[in-house]
């Protein structure tokens, strides 16, 4: 019952120190007063109990969910953020080599994602033998819906 229980107490936890923190009106805490807040407190409850309660199922998500209230936190208050849209490829990266370092599982698909992430991220003008690498980002920038579409029906079709 204990471990059952332990993912929604952490979230309690966490949401009660940030409801607490917000009326006490700390100063140097005021740029976190945020729902990026938010985030980051329901992914940093996922990860610790996966790891509490051996239970790993939740690390991929629980990095996501880590990860994206982080970028958009740096996004929204500070100016040497970088906003770019393959961080978004870095992340999900790191959450596969996050969900590896436990279950086994994702090492490949992680490297791949987080070069591919770095390689656009760090290179203004690639080179002419990566031109082809903008015409499917184009590609995929025009038609992701249609990837959803497809990804959640291999989900659902996937015993």
């Amino acid at each position: 019952m204990k471990k059952q229980n332990s993912l929604l107490a952490y979230l309690l936890i966490g949401i009660g120190i940030y409801f607490l923190l917000r009326e006490l009106k700390i100063p140097i805490l005021t740029d976190f007063y945020s729902w990026q807040t938010l985030l980051i407190i329901i992914g940093l409850a996922l990860l610790i109990h996966s790891y509490t309660s051996k239970n790993y199922q939740n690390l991929f998500g629980g990095t996501i969910v880590l990860g994206l209230g982080i970028h958009l936190h740096g996004v929204q208050y500070y100016t040497f953020w970088i906003d770019h849209w393959a961080v978004f490829l870095l992340i999900i990266g790191l959450a596969f080599i996050v969900r590896y370092a436990k279950t086994k599982k994702g090492l490949l698909p992680g490297l791949l994602l987080i070069g591919l992430a770095i390689l656009m991220i760090f290179s203004i003008n690639l080179p002419g033998y990566f031109n082809w690498i903008y015409d499917i980002i184009e590609f995929l920038e025009r038609f992701w819906p249609i990837a959803m579409i497809v990804i959640g029906i291999y989900l659902l079709k996937k015993k």
